[in-house]
């Protein structure tokens, strides 16, 4: 009988890294798109932001139609549309990185800096007590971090800083997801977000000197209906490979949406990274992988 159980852990994990991979390397090629859509054919970053999601949202139906009216039972809708709010920003700095000719190698391995703004927030806002394991790693990750941005180079540029301002926003985002969690079904928060995210990216596209606008001769739609398909199938394997084992097990495959990144970059637009990639990214996957050991052995 215990083997029976232990198969069918292994093959759960197997399993999981696999989509966690799959959703990785789909997340790799809608980056792509996304930078080929705003930096090559000249659609303004709003604009390929909504377009994104309005066909991801379309995509994601049935999954919306499987969670039901139910899940729009809450008493936190000001938190709710807050955290969507923020969401919303984290991906139109996002995309606006990409479209400013942030290589996608950079804007990925800087976005990896997310969760150690989650810890500062927990710790400030939601009063959690971070060890001083945790608060050591997340210094190393922050140096990771500045090693790849280089503020010190005469090559850098301001727009380098858009995708940390990216992974503060998701930061935060998630900051709202956990406070939610409290009180609201896992259901209901994905529901909110799912529905409000093309809405709230609409209105950020009409406030942005680019809009909706749409440049003359643009003929790549087909690319944008890949970006906004291949980001909701990610979306799904994610939620696929954490329904079946624990983050901490999924956390090493998950940082394999570095070198997908940066294939992408090299094969779509004949980016080669520096040394500093490699040696920033080794800092802030160590402090990751060893802040997940942390509270692994706390729980």
């Amino acid at each position: 009988m215990s083997s029976s159980r232990s198969s069918a852990r292994e093959s759960a994990a197997i399993v999981g890294a696999s989509w966690m991979v799959f959703a990785g390397a789909a997340f790799a090629i809608t980056n792509s798109a996304m930078q080929y859509l705003t930096m090559v054919q000249g659609l303004s970053s709003t604009s390929a932001t909504f377009w994104q999601y309005l066909i991801s949202l379309v995509v994601m139906l049935p999954v919306i139609w499987r969670i039901g009216v139910s899940g729009l039972r809450t008493e936190q809708l000001v938190l709710h549309i807050f955290r969507v709010f923020l969401a919303a920003l984290g991906v139109q700095f996002w995309v606006a990185g990409l479209a400013n000719g942030v290589p996608i190698w950079q804007a990925i391995a800087l976005l990896m800096t997310s969760p150690f703004f989650v810890t500062i927030g927990a710790a400030f806002f939601l009063c959690e007590r971070a060890s001083r394991q945790r608060w050591a790693a997340t210094a190393l990750g922050f140096v990771g971090g500045m090693i790849i941005l280089s503020p010190w180079d005469d090559a850098f540029q301001l727009v380098a800083l858009l995708p940390i301002i990216a992974a503060l926003l998701w930061g935060a985002s998630i900051l709202c997801m956990k406070k939610l969690e409290e009180r609201e079904s896992p259901q209901s928060v994905t529901l909110y977000l799912l529905l409000l995210l093309t809405p709230v990216n609409l209105v950020l596209a009409f406030l942005a000197p680019g809009g909706l606008a749409i440049p003359a001769g643009m003929n790549m739609w087909w690319l944008t209906i890949l970006a906004g398909l291949l980001g909701a199938i990610a979306q799904g394997s994610l939620a696929m490979a954490y329904e079946r084992v624990d983050a901490a097990y999924l956390q090493p495959f998950d940082h394999l949406k570095l070198p997908f990144n940066v294939l992408c970059g090299f094969l779509i637009f004949g980016w080669v990274p520096p040394g500093n990639l490699w040696f920033g990214a080794v800092l802030i996957i160590g402090a990751s992988l060893y802040t997940v050991h942390v509270e692994h052995k706390q729980y």
